[in-house]
């Protein structure tokens, strides 16, 4: 019970209360120190400096083999485009000797005439055949490049050229190329990065898009549509280049081989759509 009456009265033995003074003096007259101490931030600013100069070390020691990766794969992209580019005159040049061939014997009978026709109607359809004439001309690009750091400085995108070509069908343009290549009813347009590809072809503005066919008829039917009203805003709002011009004489060639999918003989094809008598 004394022991209890000492602990609730405060008092301690004398040898804990010397303890804990001689505790508190080494306290006070220890110098205080802090998580780091001022050798440990010196050392940890000296590895930092190390750090950040190893790395800056590497990145100029890269620069130059990237640079090189980077000139030889302009340097293949280009090669490549050369021989695509060689490959495709050839066709041309086979598919107008093949033509020339088909023609000849066709024109032996009057059946062959009839054929020559309705293959001719179907290349026409199917762009394998060059076209000329009158056409409409719209021009598109991005916006100047003079410095003005306003928001209205904006680009052309594979949606843009879209929605252009569908507007240019619909008002009635007979054949449609973009910048000289000729667009068929299964070209995709489409962006890979900062480039827009026609049928997996790049191309770089400013981009001209040709449409054949009367000139009047088909700016009097595009102007107003939804394709002019949202070119024609973005003209206004990011400043990209947009304008329209008649062309009396324009030519286009024919497109690149079509992949045949999917086919069956003329015959057979008749056959189901005949009734089945019941």
């Amino acid at each position: 019970m004394s022991l209890l009456a000492d602990l609730f009265s405060g008092r301690l033995d004398p040898g804990y209360a010397e303890a804990a003074a001689r505790r508190a003096a080494a306290g006070r007259d220890a110098p205080r120190r802090g998580p780091l101490s001022g050798g440990g931030v010196l050392l940890v600013v000296l590895l930092l400096g190390v750090l950040l100069a190893t790395a800056g070390a590497e990145a100029r020691r890269g620069e130059p083999a990237a640079a090189e990766r980077r000139s030889r794969l302009i340097g293949q992209i280009h090669a490549r485009t050369a021989e695509s580019d060689a490959l495709q005159r050839r066709v041309d040049a086979l598919r107008a000797e093949t033509e020339r061939l088909r023609a000849d014997a066709l024109a032996r009978s009057a059946e062959g005439r009839r054929t020559r026709q309705d293959l001719a109607a179907a290349a026409r359809g199917a762009a394998a055949v060059p076209a000329a004439g009158p056409a409409l001309v719209v021009a598109l690009a991005d916006a100047p490049a003079d410095g003005d750091a306003r928001p209205g400085a904006g680009r052309v995108y594979d949606q843009d050229l879209q929605i252009l070509v569908n507007g240019l069908w619909a008002a009635g343009a007979t054949a449609i190329g973009v910048n000289g290549q000729r667009l068929t009813p299964t070209t995709a347009i489409r962006a890979a990065g900062e480039a827009i590809l026609v049928d997996y072809r790049p191309l770089n503005g400013p981009y001209e898009v040709t449409a054949l066919g009367d000139p009047g008829r088909i700016r009097a039917a595009y102007r107003g549509s939804a394709a002019d009203r949202r070119l024609a805003g973005l003209r206004d709002r990011l400043r990209i280049r947009y304008g329209l011009r008649r062309a009396a004489h324009a030519a286009l060639p024919a497109a690149g081989t079509l992949r045949l999918r999917y086919a069956r003989p003329a015959r057979e094809a008749g056959r189901e759509g005949e009734e089945t008598p019941g």
